[in-house]
């Protein structure tokens, strides 16, 4: 783990002689209700990125579910609470995952961050931004549900995906959590992607219905990122704890991921003082203060 900290710190070195530093973009991902696939989604999403060409960081969000980690069949000996307990510095508690994806371990600090101190909301702040510029995108994987960390989250963040399945109360609990968010925020912005779809009708069908009553109530348009196929590939891939882009990279899961992902790459960005890791920063203290 030593080696392992040393290198990300030579790494963070190098870049900050660079002139070509990245916009940072902020993406939580959400959903409604827990068991849609959303932490698998959140890992294999950010591992197709990386194919892609970007660099990007997973943040395990959950308080209560943590478990990308789990999904990659790691064990991190270091996550959040000890950045926040001053043991460890934000290069510390970053783990390197399946083709050197970047990850910090979820747990109770995140938790343990909505009740700092002034003085501690300054440190983990200074921590925190020295992130900005050092990849293209931070993913954070919320915990599913109106829970008040998860709205905040989302609150800062400059995009929200939304992750729901082809079921009610999926269905039902997906839109819940767009209209009180959208209660507190208009301006927050919301892309869905429907899991386990039997097909792709009715996959376009599950975001039609959401899409038609947030357009009725909300006078919203949420966009459609994509569909994926309910595929006996992803829980095998899960049983063996791999990311399915890497053990199955040619199931109908994972090509249309990679369709997904391209997808999202080509959305224009907008960009503003609001944005990349002081934006979030600034919103997240502003919101938990």
């Amino acid at each position: 783990m030593n080696d392992q900290a040393e290198a990300l710190r030579n790494l963070i070195r190098q870049q900050e002689h660079r002139t070509d530093r990245k916009d940072t973009r902020i993406v939580t991902v959400t959903s409604g209700k827990g068991g849609v696939g959303k932490s698998n989604f959140s890992l294999n999403f950010a591992i197709t990125l990386q194919r892609l060409g970007k660099k990007v960081l997973v943040f395990d969000a959950d308080i209560g579910m943590a478990n990308i980690d789990v999904l990659m069949g790691k064990s991190s000996p270091y996550s959040l609470y000890h950045l926040l307990k001053h043991e460890k510095t934000i290069w510390d508690i970053i783990s390197v995952g399946p083709e050197g994806l970047h990850y910090i371990a979820g747990g109770s600090g995140f938790k343990d961050l909505l009740e700092l101190s002034e003085d501690q909301l300054n440190r983990f702040a200074a921590e925190i931004e020295k992130l900005h510029g050092e990849y293209d995108y931070i993913l954070f994987d919320t915990g599913a549900g109106l829970s008040k960390e998860t709205v905040k989250f989302i609150s800062s963040a400059q995009e929200t995906i939304v992750v729901t399945t082809p079921e009610p109360t999926s269905i039902t609990d997906a839109y819940a959590l767009i209209k009180m968010v959208k209660a507190m925020d208009m301006s927050i912005s919301f892309r869905l992607v429907v899991n386990r779809a039997s097909d792709y009708r009715e996959g376009r069908e599950t975001a039609e219905k959401i899409s038609l009553v947030a357009s009725r109530f909300l006078h919203y348009e949420i966009p459609t990122l994509g569909i994926l196929p309910d595929d006996p590939h992803v829980s095998k891939a899960v049983k063996r704890q791999v990311p399915f882009i890497i053990a199955f990279p040619d199931s109908e899961a994972a090509v249309a991921l990679t369709r997904i992902a391209k997808q999202f790459l080509e959305i224009p960005q907008a960009d503003g003082e609001s944005g990349g890791v002081k934006g979030f920063l600034t919103k997240l203290f502003r919101l938990t203060r």
